[in-house]
């Protein structure tokens, strides 16, 4: 029955994530039709196109393109940059807050939040009429996915405690996560030419009540008195200033950065460059799918495998990220830039599934085993990337050019990987301030304790 449980908990975790970041991505095949007709009506002037998403690629902006002239406004690229960072930007924000409050109230509660406040969202995007509805739509997703994406990923990690479970467990997660990034701008836009521009977000909208209220079914907060045998978590500030955490951190940050500052540029590039088609700017992300889950397949079968060498799946992930970003410059059509970006992803899928399962080990090992503060840390990784993406990206290109920026990325990625060095003698690190033992701590007081000491001693 607990087995039972922890797999319908994962399957909540899951769609939860799925949700996420399928709202992340569905406007960009939407958002210019959407202005168009807020300017039509009356409305506030906004961007004309989309900057960028957080995985199937700024590309898909071109599904469906703006059917309207260009506004004459200088800062449309400033105001469109915001609106897309604007989710990253709050949730960055937010993280350190809400790692802190999930290792206090316990993990169903937060997540339980965030699904409602991404439901609000959700519905607010629907509704929306101008621009500053737009924006605070956008904010408020990244005020849900500080709950509910740090709260489910520290659940996953507290229910699968062993390996090689919780990297399987993780895995199925950033699946789930890579998968709504793709499935987003088609289906966005699918829904949107032929069911009306509200009818994409009311869907996610249903989904997201439903996976609620399987939530409440399965783990009511605070139903099950849980938390009160839960110890109290290390400060995050501690495991911020953890060596091992901080080189983990860095990692994840600096794989995610090709993709974060791609996406709102690629299409241009490759129309300048390479005079793309609609179709083939639109599809540009699509391949890169399926290396992301052979990724994630492999690194979990090598984890099983070999569970000492989770530094060196991570090194080589980011060696791939850095030399396929150096390749893209080189690209001159639609077929050979899939290849580079299909390296991306699968890199990025090699570091992400390596390396999540060891932030929960090195809390496990070192500090408390409570899993919200180490998480938010992660996500405030990936958040440092997708904020400064649709600002920074475009300014790069503009004063330095597109191929200097992929040189940039892809060296900065190449010259991490040797860091990941540090984390190679992790394994065979001992538990020190598990939770599992903080009451042996003392000594044996009695028969258990004393045969306890002698198991872990053993």
């Amino acid at each position: 029955e607990a087995r039972r449980q922890r797999r319908l908990l994962l399957m909540v975790v899951c769609v939860a994530l799925l949700l996420d970041n399928m709202l992340y991505m569905v406007i960009v095949p939407i958002i210019p039709d959407y202005i168009a007709a807020m300017r039509g009506g009356g409305g506030t002037s906004g961007p004309s196109a989309p900057a960028g998403g957080n995985g199937s690629g700024g590309g898909n902006r071109s599904l469906l393109p703006a059917r309207y002239p260009p506004s004459s406004g200088s800062n449309e690229d400033v105001q469109i940059g915001v609106l897309f960072a604007s989710k990253a930007m709050l949730q960055l924000l937010v993280n350190p807050l809400s790692g802190t409050l999930i290792d206090r109230v316990g993990y169903e509660a937060p997540l339980l939040a965030g699904l409602a406040v991404l439901f609000l969202s959700t519905t607010t995007f629907a509704f929306a009429e101008n621009y500053a509805t737009l924006f605070a739509a956008r904010s408020l997703q990244g005020l849900g996915s500080a709950f509910a994406d740090t709260a489910g990923i520290a659940l996953i990690a507290d229910r699968y405690a062993e390996e090689p479970a919780r990297s399987r467990a993780l895995g199925t997660a950033l699946a789930c996560i890579s998968f709504g990034s793709l499935a987003a701008p088609p289906f966005g836009g699918v829904l949107y030419e032929f069911a009306g521009r509200r009818v994409p977000f009311l869907v996610l909208a249903c989904v997201c009540l439903l996976d609620g209220l399987l939530l409440l079914l399965l783990a009511p907060p605070g139903g099950t008195g849980a938390r009160a045998n839960m110890p109290v978590g290390t400060p995050i500030h501690r495991l911020m200033i953890d060596p091992y955490i901080a080189v983990v951190a860095g990692a994840l940050a600096t794989c995610n950065i090709p993709l974060a500052f791609l996406e709102p540029t690629i299409a241009n590039w490759m129309k300048d460059s390479m005079g793309a088609s609609e179709w083939e700017v639109g599809l540009t992300w699509l391949p890169a799918f399926f290396p992301h889950v052979l990724g994630v397949y492999v690194t979990v079968q090598l984890a099983a495998a070999y569970p000492h060498l989770q530094w060196f799946y991570g090194a080589l992930g980011m060696a791939i990220i850095g030399a396929s970003s150096c390749l893209v410059p080189a690209c001159r059509n639609f077929g050979q830039v899939i290849i580079p970006l299909c390296g991306i992803c699968f890199g990025i899928a090699l570091v992400d599934t390596a390396l999540l399962p060891t932030l929960a080990f090195l809390v496990d090992v070192r500090h408390v085993s409570v899993y919200g503060s180490v998480y938010a840390i992660a996500d405030i990784s990936y958040c440092v990337a997708y904020a400064l993406g649709p600002i920074v990206a475009g300014q790069i290109v503009h004063t330095m050019g597109f191929a200097q920026l992929n040189l940039g990325m892809g060296l900065a990625n190449v010259l991490y990987a040797p860091v990941l060095l540090f984390l190679k003698n992790v394994c065979q690190m001992k538990p020190s301030h598990s939770e599992r033992n903080i009451l042996l701590e003392e000594g044996p007081k009695g028969l258990y304790d004393t045969i306890k000491m002698e198991e872990r001693k053993g």
